[in-house]
């Protein structure tokens, strides 16, 4: 199997739609070849985003019965038409209304999810994967606060507060720039044994919250709270527990050490 390929089945092994032998074949080409299991882990990376970024919406009771009185009344008038009327003419008020029920839907799910906060928590997610992807994690690679902190000088309207809790067992790994909530953003990697936490922070432009809020997606935990400077969110598939335990050594530095406030 060559690499061209490949490429060109991976999506249909990933749904599902290749034949038993042709997937076979694509599997153990895969547990030979390193580049293309990472290509295949690239777009399982890519398909976790879009899945975080692109939600299924779901409508409230309330819409639900517009959506039903719509489509009787349509029905209604299209029953009482002439005869000489063709099934494309009669279709077409049933056509409209259902366009205007997904406008409508999207409208509302989209503002709900924006009040709560719903529509953020899934694009620092998809920013969290996207990171995971090789090459993505960092832009300056380094355990030392003092090189990484100076690295966002001049690339960020603020000066991120950076720690380092090597000594409580989460090394600082670097520091890369992100775009989340429509603003450039600072992002910081730890590790904790084989797992990944990224810390997004930018400044809030809110009061501070009084303790973090927890959203778990996709085997992933977020951590968000609200500072009088910045917004925090804490992100990995660390245990709950030792995620929290980090988030409360990022509290206290912040609250302690008051090291570069936004400008």
């Amino acid at each position: 199997m060559t690499h061209p390929d490949f490429e060109a089945q991976v999506d249909a092994h990933l749904d599902g739609e290749l034949a038993e032998l042709d997937a076979r074949e694509l599997e153990a080409h895969i547990a030979q070849c390193a580049e293309c299991a990472r290509f295949r882990d690239e777009r399982l990376a890519l398909r976790a985003a879009i899945t975080a970024r692109v939600p299924a919406l779901q409508a409230p009771d309330v819409l639900r019965q517009r959506v039903r009185e719509t489509l009787a009344t349509a029905a209604r008038r299209g029953a009482r038409a002439p005869r000489r009327f063709s099934v494309q003419r009669l279709s077409l008020p049933l056509a409209v209304a259902a366009s205007l029920v997904i406008v409508a839907l999207g409208s509302w799910n989209l503002s709900q999810r924006r009040a709560t906060g719903e529509l953020l928590a899934d694009e620092v997610l998809a920013s969290h994967i996207r990171s995971l992807m090789p090459g993505h994690l960092m832009d300056v690679a380094s355990s030392d606060q003092h090189t990484v902190k100076p690295w966002f000088n001049g690339k960020l309207d603020f000066s991120p507060p950076v720690h380092d809790f090597a000594a409580q067992g989460y090394p600082l790994l670097g520091g890369r720039l992100d775009y989340v909530d429509g603003r450039a953003v600072a992002a910081l990697a730890y590790g904790r044994r084989q797992h990944v936490i990224n810390v997004f922070l930018w400044p809030a432009s809110r009061g501070p919250s009084d303790a973090p809020q927890t959203r778990d997606r996709q085997g992933y935990h977020e951590l968000h709270w609200t500072t009088p400077d910045y917004n925090y969110w804490v992100v990995s598939d660390l245990a709950l527990a030792e995620l929290r335990d980090f988030a409360h050594l990022v509290q206290q530095s912040d609250s302690v050490g008051a090291v570069g406030s936004p400008r």
